[in-house]
């Protein structure tokens, strides 16, 4: 999380009954200025500050894991309540998966978003960080983890993952945040969003493209 405190206890609150099955929950920040730490550590079994950057929070969040399996869950996304059998499951056939996604907001694409997303995911076995990424803890170490790369981490790691397995695509849902398409409108997005990943899979580094989606927002 980064800058989180409007959204962190509700997202943590709802993780309390996958706590109580036994699940462990570890929160990672990247220095936030607001009050996301505070509000997050009693509802976490670890609440720890890294270097800012999604790649290197997640990766430090891995380390301190126990489990033989992994959940990515960024703080604006919350998991259907039947998220651990269903990861647990899928786990037995497969190394890998991801929900879909249900974007929630004001913008009347969004159900559209999340179709195209979803779809797209389904068709290319890559996924987004949006989308709830489990996976074996041995099979994240063995492909090395989240790439230190300031974007496109989770569709690298994933073109990563596929090459061991295709992964499981839940049907079940995971609602997440819709805040940037509403910000910045839903098509804008999309266009913006099909451009770096193009520009990605043309060769352009990931840091260049990060410059060019900050400029962009």
């Amino acid at each position: 999380m980064l800058d989180e405190a409007a959204a962190i206890e509700a997202t943590l609150t709802a993780l309390q009954p996958l706590r109580a099955q036994g699940a462990e929950v570890i929160v990672v920040d990247g220095g936030s200025a607001d009050q996301s730490v505070a509000l997050a550590t009693p509802l976490a079994d670890v609440a720890m500050t890294g270097e800012p950057g999604r790649a290197r929070q997640m990766n430090l969040g891995a380390r301190q894991a126990r489990a033989s399996a992994l959940l990515f869950l960024h703080a604006d996304t919350h998991l259907p309540p039947d998220a651990m059998e269903r990861i647990l499951h899928a786990l037995d056939t497969h190394t890998w998966g991801r929900f879909d996604i249900r974007l929630a907001g004001h913008s009347r694409w969004l159900p559209v978003v999340s179709w195209m997303m979803n779809r797209r995911s389904r068709l290319t076995g890559i996924a987004t960080g949006d989308q709830g990424l489990f996976v074996r803890a041995d099979t994240f170490q063995a492909v090395g983890g989240f790439p230190q790369q300031p974007l496109m981490e989770d569709i690298e790691l994933t073109k990563r993952l596929r090459r061991t397995l295709r992964p499981a695509c839940l049907k079940a849902q995971v609602v997440s945040s819709g805040r940037r398409w509403d910000r910045q409108g839903a098509w804008k997005t999309i266009r913006l969003m099909w451009r770096l990943r193009y520009r990605y899979w043309r060769g352009v580094s990931a840091t260049q493209l990060a410059k060019e989606y900050r400029h962009a927002r």
